[in-house]
């Protein structure tokens, strides 16, 4: 992707051809044709052919014998071939398969590479059916395998020694972009492919904003620190938040806001079991957020029992969903509207946001779904506000 004159940005594998191939190079396209006549048709990749002027300028790219060695697939080709052979596999075929980036969240502004094979495929054989792969890959996607749920708890212990590293160095006068400084030295350290979305690094007032990316102010005793961060490791994705105080030490009115994300925390995690719908475990989660809510003197008992279903009091200061899907994406694929299964990972992030108090605090760990209940990939991370006080005086 351009940035400006001749700069780009770094490249990021597609998730679906990294899930599939384990293949993490600019370039690449994967064909899969179950049904091919060929065998050797059956998956395909395509890579980049590399020059002298390539291996200068940027370095090794993949040999075909190390392509097959990464992905497991026998058949691969240059891209330079894949005009020509295409076709001989689409004309045996009904379907076509196409992918795009299908996510709720995502509001794209340029035209990605799939958006341009869809353009060229619908010109190229107007009489073929053309299929959603999105909607398939995405509950392949959910459910992690073994070597996926080692991969994130990998990125898990990178985010947890980042941030030990942080509490050891938080005191007021401290900067924001420093407290940044301090995890990114520590993923770069210890192997991480960087930081799995930009970190939140809020302190003050501005811990009360969801996406508050700046990380350019000066910590002030007395106030909080939120931190939400996380590793990306071999493409997975970590996703931490904790909120500390930062001379280490919670106020009066800090600790009660505390115990009660704690306490919705604590609730939430127990309902995160197979066979639970995303949607109505977001409305149990805000009942227990209406209660902790009352017992802080933010919202009265009797303005709740005639509020408006539609329009909850709770979302004024709590006004996002509790948990999402965690994978290679850290927002990732998976359908809100199946029920939940054994092998997803979801986060369990909820948070109460007093703007008028300068307070907001959110406490998030990443929870995997088993057959007989679920595992917090992150229960050894400190969180008691005990413990997080006993580390920041320790230091």
């Amino acid at each position: 992707m351009p940035t400006n004159a001749d700069g780009t940005m770094l490249f990021r594998q597609n998730n679906d051809i990294f899930y599939f191939s384990g293949v993490d190079q600019e370039e690449s396209t994967l064909v899969l044709f179950p049904d091919a006549p060929k065998p050797e048709w059956k998956e395909l990749l395509f890579i980049r052919e590399t020059n002298e002027h390539i291996q200068t300028w940027e370095g090794h790219k993949l040999t075909k014998a190390q392509a097959t060695e990464t992905s497991g697939i026998s058949s691969i080709y240059w891209n330079s071939e894949m005009e020509s052979l295409l076709p001989q596999l689409i004309f045996e075929a009904e379907y076509i398969y196409l992918n795009t980036n299908e996510h709720a969240r995502s509001s794209n502004q340029v035209q990605t590479k799939d958006e341009k094979f869809i353009y060229w495929a619908k010109n190229k054989f107007p009489l073929h059916k053309l299929e959603r792969l999105a909607p398939i890959i995405a509950s392949l996607r959910a459910i992690k395998q073994n070597v996926e749920i080692e991969l994130i708890k990998s990125a898990i212990e990178i985010t947890t020694t980042a941030f030990h590293r942080v509490l050891k160095f938080v005191k007021p006068g401290v900067a924001e972009y420093e407290i940044e400084a301090e995890i990114t030295h520590e993923f770069i350290k210890t192997r991480a492919s960087g930081h799995a979305y930009t970190p939140i690094i809020a302190s003050g007032s501005d811990s009360c904003i969801l996406h508050y990316n700046d990380n350019n102010k000066c910590c002030q005793a007395g106030d909080l620190l939120l931190l939400d961060f996380g590793a990306s490791y071999a493409n997975y994705a970590a996703d931490l938040t904790r909120t500390i105080p930062v001379n280490g030490k919670f106020t009066e009115r800090q600790k009660q806001v505390y115990e009660a994300v704690l306490r919705i925390q604590e609730a939430a995690k127990k309902m995160l079991v197979k066979g639970t719908l995303l949607d109505e475990y977001h409305k149990e989660v805000g009942k227990i957020a209406e209660k902790e809510m009352i017992g802080l003197a933010l919202l009265k008992a009797e303005e709740v029992e005639k509020q408006d279903e539609k329009k909850p009091l709770y979302k004024k200061y709590f006004m996002h969903g509790t948990s999402h899907f965690l994978g290679l994406d850290v927002h990732d694929v998976g359908s809100r509207f199946n029920p939940m299964q054994a092998g997803m990972v979801f986060t369990c992030e909820p948070g109460v946001y007093i703007k008028e108090e300068g307070i907001g605090i959110r406490l998030e760990n990443n929870i995997l779904i088993t057959e007989y209940g679920n595992i917090d990939l992150m229960e050894h991370i400190p969180i008691e506000l005990a413990a997080i006080e006993s580390l920041m005086h320790a230091h």
